[in-house]
């Protein structure tokens, strides 16, 4: 079973190499490549969204939180779920209004998710501690 500083290096691994997804794909829109803009956004939401699935299935069925996790940690980790829940439930919109090119809601939403997604990648970089 993987230790609490383990889950949280991997954590913040999968955090970092999302956001580098993310980064290209808001590239690929600043330079007019929409198509590649949509591969990418669907990968980032496909890779996001199984990450969050995997890491709550992990702490609701695979590990002993409190047994797994320093206080600080469990602190750490409540405060980047206030800003990777928003920010996963926001998706779940994103993808849809930008296959249907509903621009507008695409867009308004975008800018929420950038917000959220900026709380996402400081606090689990930067905040979660993963030594033990």
């Amino acid at each position: 079973m993987p230790t609490g500083p383990q889950i949280i290096l991997t954590l913040k691994v999968l955090v970092t190499a999302v956001t580098v997804l993310l980064a290209v794909a808001l590239w690929a829109i600043a330079s007019g490549r929409k198509k590649l803009h949509g591969r990418l956004n669907t990968a980032f939401f496909l890779l996001t969204l199984t990450t969050v699935v995997a890491f709550e299935a992990l702490l609701r069925f695979g590990v002993d939180v409190k047994a797994t996790f320093t206080e600080e940690q469990r602190r750490a980790l409540l405060v980047h779920l206030c800003f990777a829940v928003p920010s996963a439930l926001l998706l779940l919109v994103m993808l849809p209004s930008g296959v249907r090119k509903y621009k507008r809601l695409h867009l308004a939403c975008g800018a929420v998710f950038l917000i959220a997604w900026v709380g996402t990648f400081v606090t689990g970089v930067f905040f979660l501690p993963h030594a033990g």
